[in-house]
């Protein structure tokens, strides 16, 4: 599902070998690591990378065609999308636990030095066709 270069040569990888359906998770650092996905450590520092970033970048490489966030992520927004969440498509909202069990079936898992809480996101994989 990879469209264009990535300098992250592990998460590049990681896109590149994604199926349709596959589910890839951009998360806080905060957000609990299942055994079984692989997993692409970005974190530096603490708000380094930020998800935003991670996710502008990763949505220029993958075709999405579906994205879940946490309903704790739009409550602490006033029932909005929060900022970092720039999505082409509209997202699933479940609760967090729901999310976190969710991770357990992902592909991927990418986690940047965001310490807002609730900032994550599934993106599952489409067809460029």
């Amino acid at each position: 599902m990879k469209r264009t270069a990535l300098l992250h040569a592990e998460l590049s990888h990681a896109i590149a070998t994604l199926g349709h359906g596959d589910m890839l998770v951009i998360g806080d650092v905060g957000l609990p690591i299942p055994n079984g996905p692989r997993r692409v450590d970005l974190a530096l520092t603490p708000g380094i990378p930020a998800v935003a970033d991670v996710l502008r970048v990763v949505l220029e490489e993958m075709q999405v065609e579906k994205a879940v966030i946490a309903t704790e992520a739009m409550e602490r927004n006033g029932g909005q999308l929060p900022g970092w969440c720039q999505l082409p498509v509209t997202p699933q909202a479940v609760s967090h636990e729901d999310f976190k069990r969710l991770t357990q079936q992902a592909r991927v898992m990418v986690r940047t030095g965001e310490c807002t809480p609730y900032a994550n996101v599934i993106l599952v994989a489409g067809v460029t066709f």
